[in-house]
């Protein structure tokens, strides 16, 4: 069988990559065409775009930058024809792949998503048209099933998390830190884009000279070039780096500022403190204001329905209040305490005993037998 697969960023890549482990152990003869990154083109997908080219956030980014998009969209269709796959697969991204979706079921192609937009945070309209291009959607958290079915009466699929199974596997293996070895680390995760890291980067580190007893360690992403991570820090020389080892880095933390993302999660399914932490545009939240649903952002508080980490959000991102947050984090033991509690619920709430691509991969093969 002949796959298209598409996913817009770093957590994409990585998911896609597992999904295209499980469909080629079930489908000996995939050939598989994708746009992500490189865990997707090591899983042994044929790359046709990295993601680092389709990264734009932000309703104002995103009008700047709409000429390369509708680009974009257009080579991608064209692509698609000329592959003729027997399934498209979307995975998250929805600006981009809700219109490939749309597209491709117009042109009789079957149409599987995995990890569902978040239209229960805002662009709810989106659902009336999802329900017709898309022949299965699959869920990643628990809530969203029920969601589908009492809102739109929507049968949808719930597969678990996919973090899980790609947690479980990298607690199994080593995590040498060599050079940061001498105690635990305050970990600094400012995001995989380039866009979001200038932006949130700046404000992280403007805390760690209130800190001199405490060391301090950045995530380097995938698929940015160790020149211009380096310049970000470069006014923050005792502030080490760790490239590509972000699961490792946080094994080796007491407490983490993340940007608001999925790396909160992984931060909180590790077992890390958090202060969760975003910046946008101005026009962007302002116009977000409008539509937003939802109580927090941080995925770890969405899913427990509660604030469970702390949330600095635009105008309260201020250098003062993350050294109060991180302060509380470091010193509070009850706060301490009740974070690793509330941890444990939300790891019990995303086991499912399932293997997410694993089932993901199942439902595919059983979509193309139809």
């Amino acid at each position: 069988m002949r796959y298209y697969i598409i996913a817009g960023e770093a957590s994409g890549d990585l998911h896609g990559s597992n999904l295209i482990k499980a469909i080629k152990a079930k489908d000996k003869d995939a050939v598989i065409q994708c746009w992500g990154g490189d865990l997707m083109q090591a899983a042994g997908g044929h790359l046709v775009k990295h993601y680092r080219s389709l990264a734009f956030m932000g309703l104002v980014e995103v009008v700047l930058n709409l000429p390369t998009i509708l680009k974009n969209i257009q080579f991608c269709k064209k692509d698609i024809e000329q592959f003729n796959p027997d399934v498209f697969i979307g995975i998250d991204y929805p600006g981009f792949n809700l219109r490939i979706a749309s597209w491709a079921k117009e042109q009789k192609y079957k149409v599987i998503y995995f990890i569902a937009p978040q239209v229960w945070a805002w662009k709810e309209n989106r659902v009336p048209k999802m329900r017709t291009s898309i022949d299965r959607l699959l869920c990643i958290l628990p809530f969203e099933k029920k969601y589908f079915k009492e809102r739109w009466n929507w049968d949808v699929d719930y597969i678990g998390h996919p973090l899980m199974q790609v947690l479980a596997t990298q607690q199994s293996l080593p995590h040498p830190l060599p050079a940061l070895q001498q105690q635990k680390m305050i970990a600094l995760l400012p995001g995989s884009r380039k866009q979001e890291i200038e932006k949130m980067l700046p404000l992280m580190l403007s805390v760690v000279q209130d800190f001199p007893n405490e060391q301090f360690a950045v995530a380097q992403a995938p698929g940015l070039a160790d020149d211009w991570f380096a310049s970000q820090i470069s006014n923050a020389p005792n502030v080490h780096i760790v490239k590509n080892n972000t699961y490792a880095l946080l094994n080796h933390s007491k407490a983490a500022m993340v940007t608001s993302g999925t790396a909160t999660l992984e931060t909180a399914l590790l077992n890390v403190p958090e202060v969760v932490c975003y910046k946008g545009n101005p026009v962007t939240l302002f116009l977000a204001k409008w539509f937003i649903k939802i109580k927090f952002i941080a995925l770890v508080n969405l899913i427990m329905d509660k604030e469970v980490v702390k949330e600095l959000i635009q105008e309260n991102l201020t250098p003062k209040n993350l050294v109060t947050a991180l302060q509380d984090l470091l010193s509070n033991q009850s706060k301490q305490l009740q974070i690793k509690i509330d941890y444990a619920t939300l790891k019990d709430i995303l086991t499912t005993g399932n293997n997410a691509s694993e089932v993901a991969a199942d439902i595919i093969m059983e979509e193309l037998k139809k």
